[in-house]
């Protein structure tokens, strides 16, 4: 597994499509809505994005992100990076913020490489 992460709109797709040889078809949009288990594809975008549908359907994130390692060794997770900034007032946005970095310490520690962007230049972090 590779974890690319970084701020909104800072080229993390476009890196990971790049440097992958990759197309879109390859790649699994989560979208806030579905608490699917992401996979199926080489690349799953977003996946900040499953971590609120899981949280707004009140479900056990780490049990889910454990599940999801399981079954994904091989893909590139691509993350926004939503723990700066100001913390959110709304509780099940402040509960997202906090899962969402807590899935990725989780997530990082079990991918062979972790590369932040930013501004469109990747660093690599591990």
């Amino acid at each position: 597994m590779v974890l690319i992460f970084g701020g909104a709109y800072q080229g993390k797709l476009t890196y990971a499509l790049g440097r992958f040889e990759l197309g879109e078809h390859n790649v699994y949009r989560c979208d806030g809505e579905d608490i699917g288990m992401p996979c199926g594809k080489d690349i799953v975008y977003e996946i900040d994005k499953w971590i609120l549908a899981l949280v707004r359907a009140e479900m056990d994130v780490a049990d889910n992100v454990r599940k999801f390692i399981a079954v994904n060794e091989d893909v590139a997770v691509i993350c926004n990076d939503i723990s700066c900034g100001i913390v959110p007032t709304d509780r099940v946005l402040r509960k997202w913020r906090e899962e969402t970095g807590r899935a990725m310490a989780v997530l990082a520690n079990h991918s062979q490489e972790v590369v932040r962007l930013f501004c469109g230049i990747a660093t690599k972090v591990k």
